[in-house]
């Protein structure tokens, strides 16, 4: 499984890089306006930016609702940088636009996906990402796994080769049940992806080698 960190925090995307696991950055204009980023020209260097620190796929959204919008917006974005994916909200012209620049062999994400039938269309209009948002699924008291679930099983049954990006992800037991069942890629905070390395055991035996290994210097 890939992992993605959802943010435009440069600093954290740097830790992450660091860590020697990143495949990949997931944006949004909320995340965007979080670290003070504003303005058409700061948010396009902002993203070229991104692109310098990490060497995987950098998911920049349109703000556009219009297919002319979209297509305009997305081609800006997609002549930004080699590893930009053009991210695309799951409404009917997000769908033509993703076919358009399928069409044209600009990587897509369809955003904002909250069921299996959407995941289907955007698959069907070859969309290199589906961004089911299992957090926000949970948020309203519906099994957002159980999404991811059921979007593995059609995937696998018809051979589409988008790939299930498992978004608002919020917690590290997200990301260990996202791999149990088969999500190609999560994205989520920093939080989730260092919660990864913790376990109290790890922490007591660690302590006791280092005790004993003192003992051995006396």
């Amino acid at each position: 499984m890939k992992f993605f960190i959802d943010t435009a925090n440069l600093d954290q995307i740097k830790e992450a890089q660091a860590l020697g696991v990143l495949d990949g950055v997931t944006t949004n204009p909320s995340l965007m306006a979080k670290e003070g980023v504003n303005g058409k020209e700061n948010i396009l260097n902002h993203y070229c930016n991104i692109c310098e620190v990490v060497e995987g796929d950098v998911s920049a959204e349109v703000i556009g609702t219009t297919f002319d919008e979209m297509i305009k917006e997305g081609e800006e974005l997609a002549a930004l940088h080699s590893q930009i994916v053009v991210k695309i909200p799951m409404i009917k012209n997000g769908i033509k636009a993703i076919k358009y620049f399928t069409d044209k062999g600009i990587k897509t994400n369809c955003t904002l996906v909250f069921s299996c039938g959407q995941a289907l269309l955007a698959a069907k209009a070859g969309a290199s990402y589906v961004s089911p948002f299992i957090g926000r699924l949970d948020d309203v008291s519906t099994d957002g796994l159980l999404l991811i679930n059921e979007i593995r099983s059609v995937y696998d049954n018809y051979g589409f080769q988008t790939q299930i990006l498992a978004a608002s992800v919020r917690h590290t037991m997200h990301v260990v049940n996202c791999a149990k069942i088969g999500a190609d890629v999560m994205t989520g905070p920093l939080s989730a992806i260092e919660g990864l390395l913790k376990h109290p055991l790890t922490d007591s035996g660690l302590k006791k080698f280092l005790e004993d290994a003192q003992l051995m210097q006396v």
